[in-house]
């Protein structure tokens, strides 16, 4: 198993949920809910050597509505509120 398949396998363990994009990258994330109906998802997006090429965490309202993103990576670009 090469460097690559170990990657990929640790990324499918650690983010239950995963779509592959063009040129063989993949977009992986996984949620975390909130007391008050809030969530938190977290997504990691890899190119085809499963390089990190961004990570964000992405807040969602009871709705289910977008209202706050925070890159991560590759710079941290501190919390955005989403204007409606």
């Amino acid at each position: 198993m090469d460097q690559i398949d170990q990657k990929r396998i640790k990324n499918e363990t650690k983010f239950l949920n995963w779509v592959d994009l063009p040129k063989g990258g993949r977009k992986y994330w996984f949620e975390i809910k909130g007391k008050f109906g809030w969530k938190a998802r977290y997504v990691k997006e890899v190119n085809a050597n499963e390089d990190t090429v961004r990570f964000c965490q992405e807040i969602y309202d009871k709705k289910g509505v977008l209202v706050e993103t925070h890159q991560k990576f590759p710079v941290d670009e501190g919390h955005k509120r989403i204007k409606e």
